[in-house]
């Protein structure tokens, strides 16, 4: 099964605004940043939600393991 680049980028798109709503601000860069940093194709643009992802869980872990040390003391 081939999915056109238009249907791409709309997943793409829709993942962003999702990411930008949810995810804590700065973990995803503007797509001008992202077509600068990762380049202008939508591979780019995947690349760039996957390290907002897990730069994401990486706060949250961090977040997490502060507070649990906080509590134990």
């Amino acid at each position: 099964m081939k999915i056109e680049a238009d249907e791409c980028r709309a997943a793409l798109t829709l993942i962003r605004r999702a990411i930008e709503e949810h995810c804590p601000p700065g973990v995803l860069p503007s797509e001008e940043m992202v077509n600068g940093l990762y380049g202008p194709e939508l591979i780019g643009e995947a690349q760039a939600i996957a390290a907002a992802i897990v730069a994401t869980v990486e706060r949250l872990e961090t977040q997490k393991s502060r507070a649990s040390k906080g509590h134990a003391g």
